[in-house]
């Protein structure tokens, strides 16, 4: 297993300290945030562009039956162990991010309302009622008990449909949920365990959760997590998602953030071509992380030199020869010292020429020459000077065009051409969006010291529509704007992000708190004022009793949260003290 994909348990319990205490499920009522409906209304459906969210992670819908075909024909081609070790891990996955989703979106919510909202999800996901019996856990301690009743599990009734009743239990990968969820909470193994099953004959799954040293063995448990035992600790595989979804922050280090198709194309012919001395072209629209993309290159190329950036629109072209090539002391007038060129300076390293379309003809052929003889003339020299230097250009311009129109030397271009790499825009990597929204938010929270309480599901839907036409450079604006503008505690919503761009008309449909489809007019929740809101909800008079309309709002709270005082804050903005005192002030 590759030490890049460990990760201890311990680690993961460090990693998960936003819940470090002790609860059962007896201190459930009901009301505590998330409820079923709050889950509910996480999850929406994007029908202009294919795709269904479950706030920020991607979904799938499809049909039962389809999935038992994928079943049976798992087990038929590897049979029962192999086919188990797959589905139990898959779930195991979709266990994590679930928890990871959770923890992330109700920061503050009661750790036992954190913990059943596993229950709710796996229901809303469509796998199966859970019914739970009862359950206690100590996350300081990392211990964990409950006991469960699975039913309409869709797992049985597909293994059942294909094999009829067996002897041993079939909800592998409900059981692999189970385990990702509560492990990814308690921070320390959890085992599950199907004691009854209706892939057995039984009425209902019956299913048992321990803390994995409460046990007596394992050993079957944990083979499908690739887990060993080193020195009395737990190891874990897991995928590379953490360092995805919760990056390092304000290092130095670019990121590379990504798992669409054509972002793991563009990845994959970069890690191919690093290794080598190839010139290689980056080719995309403004924005997309060229550079980004070129020091990346270099870092992970065998050059032991410099990283040199030079953007060939910046500079006037007077001056152009003696940025690229150097000068010696007394070339021009001001030149009172001799001084190295990009050229000289990135020697033994990588010399990135940002935007080479914009380069003269005159230009060109000196750089054409640079690139054929391996060595450079100063401005005012009488003496080649010999580099080892890597050229990796860029472009926004289809520069074959150029070509056809003698803006650009064909020479140069099959010079510069030898491995192009097309970059994406962004609005052909909309399966990144969720990654990157996240890493920026966090990065400018920390950045900006700015404390928001996440971001709205309007505002998120605005995003996962809008078309960036200024790629991630535009989408590392926007976040930036709405983390300053929004207000401590509070969440970013479309007003923070969006000013002058043109918003997004597009629908994406969610599912209500009545379980029917329904959705906001994006635009018009944008452009339509708070003054407006509230004149039209005291019938449109001229002026407006704003301790009334307070009072009007706390109260509605209250009834809406059904009199629980601690959820009529927290859907206010409010500690339940400060919600006590406003109701109390106002009567």
């Amino acid at each position: 297993m590759s030490d890049s994909y460990r990760i201890s348990l311990a680690d993961l319990a460090k990693s998960n300290q936003k819940i470090l205490l002790k609860g059962s499920s007896r201190e459930l009522d009901g009301q505590h945030t998330p409820t079923v409906e709050e889950l509910t209304e996480c999850l929406f459906f994007s029908p202009g562009d294919g795709r269904i969210w479950l706030d920020d992670q991607r979904m799938l819908l499809i049909h039962s039956s389809s999935f038992g075909l994928l079943r049976r024909e798992m087990i038929d081609s590897l049979g029962l162990e192999k086919s188990r070790d797959i589905l139990t891990r898959t779930g195991y996955l979709s266990g994590l991010r679930d928890a990871e989703l959770i923890q992330k979106r109700w920061l503050d919510s009661d750790p036992a309302s954190i913990f059943t909202a596993g229950t709710h999800l796996h229901g809303l996901e469509g796998v199966v009622k859970v019914e739970t019996i009862h359950f206690e856990f100590d996350t300081e301690k990392g211990s964990y008990e409950g006991e469960f009743l699975w039913h309409h599990s869709s797992e049985d009734e597909e293994h059942i449909a294909a094999y009829g009743i067996g002897s041993s239990p079939a909800c592998w990968m409900e059981l692999g949920y189970a385990i990702g969820y509560v492990s990814g909470l308690v921070g320390s193994l959890v085992i599950f365990r199907e004691v009854e099953c209706q892939s057995m004959g039984h009425s209902v799954c019956r299913v048992i959760g321990k803390s994995a040293e409460l046990w007596d063995d394992i050993e079957d448990d944990i083979r499908f997590l690739n887990v060993t035992s080193q020195n009395a600790e737990l190891v874990t595989k897991l995928s590379p998602r953490l360092d995805l979804m919760e990056p390092k922050l304000l290092d130095d280090q670019p990121k590379m953030i990504g798992v669409s198709a054509a972002f793991t194309a563009a990845n994959h012919s970069l890690q191919k071509v690093a290794p080598t001395n190839a010139t290689v072209l980056f080719t995309g629209e403004s924005g997309v992380g060229k550079e980004l993309f070129a020091s990346m290159l270099h870092k992970f190329s065998r050059q032991t030199g410099p990283f040199v950036a030079f953007n060939c629109a910046a500079i006037p072209e007077n001056l152009m020869e003696t940025e690229l090539f150097g000068a010696e002391k007394g070339a021009y007038t001001g030149a009172t010292s001799s001084r190295p060129g990009r050229f000289e300076r990135a020697n033994g390293g990588t010399l990135f020429l940002d935007e080479i379309g914009t380069l003269s003809l005159a230009g060109q052929s000196k750089l054409l020459r640079v690139l054929q003889e391996k060595e450079v003339e100063r401005v005012g020299g009488i003496s080649a000077i010999k580099v080892n230097v890597r050229v990796v250009a860029a472009t926004n311009v289809d520069l074959r065009k150029a070509i056809e129109k003698g803006e650009f030397r064909e020479d140069l271009f099959f010079r510069l051409n030898v491995f192009p790499i097309h970059l994406p825009p962004l609005k052909e990597r909309k399966a990144d969006l969720p990654l990157l929204i996240n890493h920026f938010y966090h990065h400018f929270c920390q950045l900006h010291q700015k404390a928001p309480s996440g971001m709205t599901q309007t505002a998120r839907r605005a995003l996962l529509n809008y078309g960036f036409p200024g790629n991630i450079r535009e989408l590392q604006n926007l976040m930036e704007r709405g983390v300053i503008a929004s207000e401590e505690g509070e969440p970013i919503d479309l007003p923070h992000l969006f000013r002058n761009e043109f918003i997004p008309e597009e629908i994406i449909y969610s599912v209500n708190r009545q379980g029917t489809l329904s959705h906001a007019d994006i635009k018009k929740e944008a452009t339509e004022s708070l003054l407006e809101h509230i004149s039209q909800f005291f019938g449109g008079k001229d002026h407006l009793n704003i301790e009334e309309f307070e009072q009007s709002l706390f109260q509605e709270a209250v009834d809406n949260a059904q009199g629980n005082l601690s959820e009529a804050a927290r859907q206010v903005g409010l500690s339940r003290a400060q919600l006590a005192y406003r109701l109390k002030k106002n009567k």
